[in-house]
């Protein structure tokens, strides 16, 4: 193997040029040649390719976002799309790839394994929905900011004794909003995993105020079965005496610094996935278990969806007194 390319795709996740600059570095260190794919798998499909040098990744480590930029690509999903891109990548003298991303970049590195490119992928994804890995790049800075807002939300709710309904993504997946109702104190959360009835917020919000507290914050997966602005109306017209807001905290959750953990994580999993592809562990992705980073199979990865873990809405419930 002599030159590795590198793409980010999907959703960009805080911690994604981290991990770009250990993949080039590390690459180097073993005398590869590192080319980037600009824009995702539309990148591919239009032989965007850019070498990458040491220099090339400097002061990108504190940097949000993705210098390689990404962009949705339908065609990449069809089979014809995918053969194209493999001549392509072939084309541009691309040995093996690494594929930084979310469930459906992880689909597309599987196909592109499958058609015979080695291929390993890095999981990135704020929603932390991708099978096979207890974190994904991106997430420990999206928790950190819905938190942020979180504690700035609480200080105007207790002043004016208002209910916040605060709404974070997670489409399919209700970490963000579980993990952060635990941390941020929430009165109660609403996910994509567990159906609740619009009674029970109602019902929530008026029992915390009984037990003596000066706000409510209600935390939303944007997958709920009802989102904030659904039960802001619900309330508007059954509690008029509840003064709500809303705060639908959106893309806020993907850009910003990466913390601490997600800049050590991005680059532990970049370092891994390039001694992958030497190792000739392909159709793999990185994947963090326990302390140790570890490769799970593509096939595993992208056949199951992770949910949020249940066990902690019961806590989230539990502390909520």
């Amino acid at each position: 193997m002599n030159c590795i390319g590198i793409l980010t795709s999907g959703g960009d996740a805080p911690g994604m040029n981290a991990c770009v600059r250990a993949i080039v570095r590390t690459a180097m260190s073993h005398n590869l040649q590192v080319k980037a794919v600009l824009q995702g798998f539309d990148g591919v499909m239009k032989c965007a390719f850019q070498e990458l040098r040491a220099r090339d990744v400097g002061g990108i480590i504190q940097k949000g976002g993705t210098i390689l930029q990404t962009a949705r690509c339908k065609e990449f999903y069809t089979p014809e799309g995918q053969e194209q891109g493999l001549k392509n990548l072939h084309y541009g003298g691309i040995d093996g790839l690494i594929v930084i991303g979310g469930d459906g970049s992880m689909r597309a590195a599987m196909a592109l394994h499958q058609r015979g490119l080695p291929v390993v992928g890095i999981p990135a994804s704020i929603d932390n929905d991708i099978w096979g890995t207890n974190m994904a790049i991106g997430v420990d800075t999206a928790l950190n900011t819905i938190v942020e807002a979180l504690d700035k939300l609480r200080d105007t709710a207790s002043s004016h004794k208002r209910a916040f309904l605060v709404e974070t993504m997670g489409r399919r997946c209700g970490y963000l909003a579980l993990m952060s109702a635990v941390i941020g104190g929430a009165e109660m959360v609403l996910i994509p995993e567990v159906e609740t009835p619009v009674e029970e917020v109602m019902d929530t919000i008026a029992q915390a105020y009984a037990r003596g507290k000066t706000h409510a914050i209600v935390m939303v997966s944007e997958g709920a079965k009802y989102n904030a602005s659904q039960l802001a109306q619900y309330l508007a017209e059954h509690a008029p005496s509840m003064q709500t807001r809303v705060t639908i905290l959106g893309h806020i959750q993907r850009g910003g610094r990466p913390t601490a953990f997600d800049r050590l994580l991005a680059a532990r999993f970049g370092v891994r996935a390039v001694d992958a592809l030497l190792n000739g562990q392909h159709g793999t992705m990185t994947a963090l278990g326990g302390r140790e980073i570890a490769l799970a199979p593509l096939s595993e990865v992208t056949a199951r969806q992770r949910g949020a873990n249940l066990e902690y809405y019961k806590m989230a419930k539990m502390l909520a007194r």
